[in-house]
């Protein structure tokens, strides 16, 4: 008698402590509209962040005269195996 009433009241305690189902606020027509939304958002983020990077890439940009020729700036007490100047750099020697 008292395993009968052990077990009936462990099934009643399991059945309020773990539900077999999760119950969501949201259905799935909103969760596809959201999909749907976000899915536009970035397809117009990937077309303005292109559209922008063309436009900023075509435009010219500044070119300043070259620096002063500093005796400081290249001290070399030894050659480079490729010759006087740096790895990719090309320079006229006159």
């Amino acid at each position: 008698m008292a395993s009968s009433a052990t077990r009936s009241g462990l099934r009643s305690l399991a059945a309020r402590a773990a539900p077999l189902r999760r119950r969501m606020s949201s259905s799935v027509h909103d969760d596809a509209y959201e999909t749907a939304k976000w899915e536009k958002i970035t397809y117009a983020g990937i077309v303005t962040c292109t559209l922008l990077a063309a436009y900023n890439l075509s435009k010219g940009h500044p070119h300043f005269e070259e620096p002063p020729a500093y005796p400081y700036l290249h001290i070399r007490n030894k050659e480079f195996p490729w010759g006087p100047d740096g790895l990719f750099e090309t320079k006229d020697h006159h």
